[in-house]
């Protein structure tokens, strides 16, 4: 299949958008190319395949385009130029997500045997503690552009929290739904904000379902879903993710990222700004590999790779990385060509080695990352184990989320190293006390 990973310039008489999204000019299909004026749709009428933005991005001296964003404000409308959003973004209400620390791991290095420079990219530090608020934040703007008065999604639990507080902050109403059964943190973090939150029971697969009906009926007009019908914005939000990686790298790509897997739109969009930041010339063309991570209880993509197939066969997630937990994910056969192409793979772990590796990232590096992050540090040690991982190259591993969400998961094997009385002959006999 055909995956347009470099949006196509326009043409003013081709493409003339009637809204405000900055450089982006029309929607592409993924499958056929056909072109579609800017709108609230995810789907090609001719084939079906999913929509996309195409650009018409900025030309001429990469310097001036380099030190133009490295003069913009620390978040992601730095990278507004880039972005489907107005120029004058910045000056709206946001929660202004981005720019997390992308942090040098040594610790944890050592411990993997990674001589090349070990980075996490820890997005725990957005506003809402997980990625979701960079892409939340790009389909609010679509949201504006296209008079929508309430924002909505179906969500494994951190975009609820981010839809409710994005439209918290912009004076959106906010209306979303989750699985009946997620994380206690994920559920009172999603409806702290006031809008409404809608358990419904089933899967995530069964929640969005429901939504995409939603859509269909008069009851959803005026709602912006910001992963279904406004899905092709909003995906753009993780191309900042590759922006300031590279950016913080001091203007170069590294050499392997292992990116969690879900529906798979955060990998194939970091893949997606790797690539325009090379035809920007932002950026040296050199070769990359991407991995994607996935739970072995809900594996799909990983399935499918290990097979040698092309089809992603749905499964039904079992596994406490309930936020990576989409057992039909819409970009999996995205993921599975990206992969292939950049000479990476897909890897899981089962939830034993989840557990393992967030204790094992919170005790070398300080970081304490929620299943998803997890997962990811877990598929790194795997992948680097089994020599697909080069130790020597410069390598990013993405922690997503706050573990302060997910503390089920480590709860039951984490706890006080001993209970004492107040005294120190108490603290001695504990064995505790040091030379």
């Amino acid at each position: 299949m055909a995956v347009h990973t470099v949006a196509t310039p326009a043409t003013p008489s081709q493409d003339a958008p009637a809204v405000d999204l900055g450089p982006a000019v029309a929607l592409s299909c993924r499958e056929c190319g056909e072109r579609f004026p800017l709108g609230p749709v995810f789907a090609c009428v001719s084939c079906f395949g999913p929509l996309e933005v195409a650009y018409d991005l900025p030309t001429g001296d990469p310097e001036a385009l380099r030190a133009a964003i490295e003069a913009g404000p620390a978040n992601i409308w730095r990278y507004a130029p880039l972005l489907p959003v107005p120029a004058d973004v910045a000056t709206k209400p946001s929660l202004n997500p981005g720019f997390t620390q992308l942090v040098k791991a040594d610790h944890l290095a050592a411990e993997l045997g990674v001589t090349g420079g070990l980075y996490v990219k820890d997005d725990s530090g957005n506003p809402t503690h997980s990625f979701k608020d960079r892409v939340v934040a790009i389909a609010v703007e679509a949201a504006r552009a296209f008079g929508f008065t309430t924002l909505s999604c179906s969500s494994t639990g951190n975009l609820a929290g981010a839809v409710g507080a994005a439209a918290a902050r912009a004076g959106f109403r906010s209306c979303v739904f989750i699985p009946h059964d997620l994380e206690q943190g994920k559920v009172v973090m999603a409806a702290v904000y006031g809008g409404d939150l809608v358990g419904i029971e089933g899967n995530y697969d069964d929640v969005n379902r429901f939504c995409s009906e939603l859509i269909g009926d008069p009851l959803g007009e005026g709602w912006g879903f910001v992963n279904v019908n406004l899905r092709p914005y909003y995906g753009e939000g993780s191309k900042s993710l590759a922006y300031e990686i590279a950016e913080q790298l001091g203007w170069r790509l590294p050499d392997q990222i292992v990116i969690p897997v879900a529906s798979g739109s955060q990998l194939t969009k970091i893949d997606k700004g790797f690539k325009e930041l090379i035809a920007l010339g932002l950026v040296d063309d050199r070769p990359y590999k991407i991995f994607g991570a996935q739970a072995e209880g809900c594996s799909p993509v990983s399935t499918a790779y290990k097979a040698g197939h092309d089809v992603v066969r749905p499964q039904k997630p079992d596994t406490i990385a309930k936020s990576l937990a989409i057992g039909n994910p819409a970009d999996g056969p995205y993921v599975l060509d990206i992969a292939r192409r950049t000479g990476g793979a897909v890897e899981d772990v089962d939830d034993a080695q989840v557990v393992d590796a967030i204790k094992l990232l919170a005790r070398t590096e300080g970081i304490f990352a929620e299943t998803a992050g997890g997962v990811t540090v877990g598929v790194t040690r795997k992948l680097i184990e089994a020599g697909l991982i080069d130790p020597s190259l410069t390598t990013v591993v993405l922690n997503t989320g706050d573990g302060l969400k997910t503390l089920d998961a480590v709860a039951p094997t984490t706890g006080p190293t001993a209970t004492i009385r107040p005294d120190l002959d108490a603290f001695r006999a504990a064995g505790l006390a040091t030379s």
